[in-house]
Formats: C-alpha cells, sequence, structure tokens
C-alpha cells in the first residue's frame, strides 16, 4: 500500500518545519512531512542532554517571521527552543502534515512514473514528485571505534542519544571529546557525579559566553513593541557576520580573538600546568569556536580530572590510557559529535535514475549545487547539504535562504508545467571547483589544525566558505538556466505534478 503527494519533506527541525510553513503560505497543500521520531524537533528533540544550549543568541536564532518574546536567556536552553519549534508548526498548521515513526530507510526514482518512492521502515511507501530532506548535515552521531568498546560493561551513551533512564549520580563518568556538546554537559555532570574524568584529544578555543536572564521588563517590551526586538535581531545578526573577515577573507584577523580566548584563559585557569593543556596549538576558528562560562571553572573541581593522554582501549570497567594507566569508570558519555568530512554520507539510501547511488556518488565526498541539488538526482533538494554549514552566525539564517531557493524552484515548476529539474553537471561542478578554490582562502584551510570539515584527502565539504549574505544572493531566486528539465503533458500551470497520483 502506498500513498502519493506532490512534496515530500523529510525531517521537523527548524528545515522541515520552515519548509513546511512556506508550502503553506504558497498554497500547496498536499505535502507531507516525515520523521522518524515520535515527536518534531530534530536537533532540539534528540540533544537534550544535561545542559543543552544554543550558543547563537535566542533572537537570531529563530525564524525571522516569527520572532518570539518569551526567551528566558540571552542564549536559549534546549526545552525552549523545542518548545518554539513545536509552537511555529502548530501556529502555521503544519503538524497535521507530519507523520511521526515514518523511518525512511531508501529513495528510488522511478522514472515511469516520473516521482520518487520513500520506503518506510515499517514497510510502506511513500510516492512524491519532489523530495525535500531537511536532515541536516549534524544528525548522525559519531563514536570512535575504540578497541574494546565491545567489552566495557559499563554505561555508555552519547550526548545526541541521552540515556535518561540511568542516574549517573553517585557515579564515576567518562565525557570522551571537549566540543561544543562536551563544554555544557560537564559543568552540568560535575556536580552531580562523584568523580568526572574528561578524555581531551585537542583543546578547543573558548571565549565567554555572556550568557544571562531575559528580564521580565524586556520581554513585555519585545512583546508590546516588536520592532525594538527585530532591530536587536539585526544588530547581533551584523555583529556575527563581520566575523567572517577573519574567517574567510583575511585569516590574520583572527590575532583579535586569540587574544580574547587566551586573557579569559588566564584569568579562569591560573594553574599553569592545566592552563597549558587548555591552550590550543593551532589558529582560533580552524576548529569551532566555542562559548562558555562555566567550563573552565568545572575542570578545576576537586572530582573532576582532564586526561590528555590518548585512550589505549576499553576493558570491562576501565579506560586505558597510552600512559599505562588505567581509568575506573562507571558510565561513558561520547560527546564526539557526528558523522561529516570521511564518514560523510546520505542520511539514507538514495538511488536515482538507472540506480545511480548517491552514496557513490559522494565517494570522494559529498558536494551539491549551492548545497541544495545534485545532478543526476532529479526532483531531490536538501536543506543544509554539503558545504552550507556556518562557522560564523546563524544556521537559522541559512535555512531560510534554502527554503526561498526551493520554494523558487516549486514555483517555477508549476507556472511552467515541469516535471522534473536536475541541475546541469557543468554548472554544479563549476559551483563545487569554486567552493573547493574559495576554501583555500579560509582559516579552515590555513589555521594547522586537522578538522571535521574536510575528508583526509583535503576535500571541503562541510562549511560555506564565504558571507552569509553572498549566500543568500545566490539562493534568492531559482534560475531554470542551470537545471535541465522535463515538461508535464499537461497544461502549463495548473498541472498534474502538483496532484496526488491515482
Amino acid at each position: 500500500m502506498s500513498r502519493a503527494h506532490a512534496v515530500a519533506i523529510i525531517g521537523t527541525g527548524f528545515a522541515g518545519v520552515g519548509m513546511a510553513v512556506r508550502l503553506r503560505a504558497m498554497n500547496v497543500s498536499d505535502f507531507v512531512v516525515l520523521e522518524q521520531a515520535a515527536g518534531l524537533g530534530g536537533t532540539w528533540r534528540d540533544n537534550d542532554y544535561p545542559g543543552a544550549a544554543c550558543d547563537v543568541p535566542s533572537h537570531l536564532y529563530s525564524f525571522s517571521f516569527e520572532p518570539s518574546p518569551r526567551w528566558s536567556r540571552k542564549f536559549a536552553p534546549q526545552t525552549e527552543i523545542l518548545a518554539y519549534l513545536k509552537h511555529v508548526a502548530d501556529k502555521y498548521a503544519v503538524t497535521s502534515h507530519m507523520r511521526f515513526g515514518c523511518k525512511v530507510t531508501r529513495a528510488d526514482w522511478d522514472a515511469a512514473d516520473g516521482s520518487w518512492k520513500l520506503f518506510l521502515g515499517d514497510g510502506s511507501i511513500v510516492r512524491a514528485r519532489i523530495v525535500i530532506a531537511g536532515t541536516g548535515a549534524l544528525s548522525q552521531p559519531s563514536v570512535p571505534a575504540f578497541a574494546g568498546h565491545e567489552r566495557f560493561r559499563g554505561v555508555t551513551c552519547h550526548s545526541a542519544a541521552w540515556n535518561h533512564g540511568v542516574d549517573l549520580a553517585g557515579k564515576t563518568v567518562a565525557v570522551i571529546g571537549t566540543g561544543a556538546s562536551a563544554i555544557q554537559v560537564v559543568p552540568a555532570l560535575a556536580p552531580q557525579v562523584k568523580q568526572l574524568k574528561v578524555f581531551q584529544r585537542t583543546p578547543p578555543w573558548i571565549l565567554p559566553k555572556a550568557d544571562r536572564d531575559i528580564v521580565d521588563l524586556e520581554r513585555k517590551v519585545f512583546a508590546r513593541l516588536p520592532l525594538i526586538q527585530r532591530l536587536l535581531r539585526a544588530l547581533q545578526f551584523w555583529m556575527f557576520e563581520t566575523r567572517v573577515l577573519a574567517f574567510s577573507i583575511e585569516t590574520r584577523l583572527m590575532w583579535l580573538p586569540k587574544l580574547v580566548a587566551l586573557s579569559y584563559l588566564r584569568r579562569q585557569v591560573p594553574d599553569p600546568t592545566l592552563r597549558a593543556k587548555l591552550t590550543p596549538n593551532y589558529e582560533p576558528g580552524c576548529k569551532r569556536v566555542l562559548l562558555s562560562d562555566d567550563y573552565f571553572q568545572a575542570l578545576q573541581r576537586d572530582n573532576v580530572e582532564l586526561v590528555t593522554d590518548p585512550i589505549h582501549e576499553l576493558r570491562e570497567h576501565t579506560i586505558a590510557t597510552h600512559d599505562g594507566r588505567e581509568h575506573p569508570i562507571d558510565a561513558i558519555v561520547y560527546a564526539t559529535g557526528f558523522q561529516v568530512g570521511d564518514l560523510a554520507a546520505p542520511p539514507f539510501e538514495i538511488r536515482g535514475p538507472a540506480g545511480l547511488s548517491l552514496a557513490q556518488r559522494w565517494r570522494l565526498g559529498p558536494e551539491a549545487y549551492l548545497g541544495t541539488t545534485v545532478s543526476g538526482f532529479p526532483n531531490l533538494f536538501f536543506i543544509i547539504g554539503p558545504n552550507s554549514l556556518l562557522g560564523h552566525n546563524s544556521m537559522v539564517h541559512m535555512i531560510e535562504s534554502h527554503i526561498q531557493y526551493i520554494a523558487s524552484a516549486i514555483e517555477a515548476m508549476r507556472a511552467r508545467g515541469l516535471a522534473t529539474v536536475q541541475v546541469k553537471q557543468d554548472v554544479h561542478d563549476r559551483f563545487n571547483a569554486w567552493v573547493q578554490t574559495r576554501f583555500r582562502r579560509t582559516i579552515w584551510a590555513k589555521g594547522g589544525c586537522k578538522n571535521r570539515y574536510q575528508t583526509s584527502a583535503g576535500k571541503h565539504v562541510a562549511i560555506w566558505p564565504s558571507s552569509t549574505l553572498a549566500f543568500r544572493h545566490r539562493t534568492a531566486r531559482f534560475d531554470l538556466r542551470d537545471y535541465d528539465v522535463t515538461r508535464n503533458a499537461a497544461s502549463s500551470k495548473e498541472t498534474n505534478a502538483w496532484q496526488p497520483h491515482a
């Protein structure tokens, strides 16, 4: 048994919810949103570890069309962001289009029918003329394959799949990793556990977060005078956007954030031995620059130890490091991020015309035109696909740019009676050649570190190497000249591409 729709959106994070809202605004009613989990939220549903919060200001990390005066903090906690997404979905009446517990396992292009067949985990099939993958670039957790990992008898979990059924109080806990999730979970766990061991491979650059409560008076002003909130959002956007100068244009400008970070480290960590372990040996920005007001303090608690010797193997109840030590451990938290770079892969099996596999197409690293379309795969769009992540501003801004581009594509298809659009190979290749050339000028290539944004062969697959303004300009309008198209047999406007299959 199968059902057919004009559009299928996969995922219910900011990308899926925002795209669904836009389709409703365009009077496209025949669409479905498929979600593998039991509720919406994407990243902000799954990453509910202790201390989880955003590192972009709340007013900026929200949809431009739906500002919220209700944020409680300058940097919103996970629970509030998840509640915000539910509010948007309900207010704009897109929740009824969502089907939960529907894991997409494979997508096949049916050339005879001119549609995608989406195979779900329960054995059912959904057909759609257009598929929009809003699964995000950071949705598949990465867990290191340490020797002996199968022997460990304690509790393990990834920060993106927190085990709320386990009480860690009074236990000795290992946090492996010192990235964006670790610097939030470590201060949250430290007061609760008997002992916390933080296993660090590479120290991150950390700047003060300067988080604070948003007081009731401010919330009342934002509610009654929304223009003030919009002005604050615009100010925050431009403050963040100027950072692109140091990330992508003139990397020598990184001396200023480096000076601020080193000064902050000196003030927070008086012990020179510990401070040396926490001092990076690469330039700020090469890896993600982190914000925290309490991570350094947490590492200096009596029950917390920073371990910098590499992990040799896991044993039944210990972690053995290369210096010969064995660390007794009751539970392991993997704060080790997501699959990007060499690990990056399509969110599920995707096969285009003649069985062309996207995984095979991406065997040397993911790439797409404007992070959205891939040559050889008609009517398939990604939101935050390859080379769409940011190092300097709000991802919601990028998501809205993608949504605008896809909406423009759908409008063009409706207006011209098009059955399929497929980015031309030469357009696709020229764009990706530009990305690789542009990347070589950025801090991610020149910063002296090994980061997750590129493959081991040096191919840049993750970050947008320019400004968000440049991306917004390039995605403002869908240009049919960049695409090979086929037409419907029906009329040029209200065509059968926008009606359910028989």
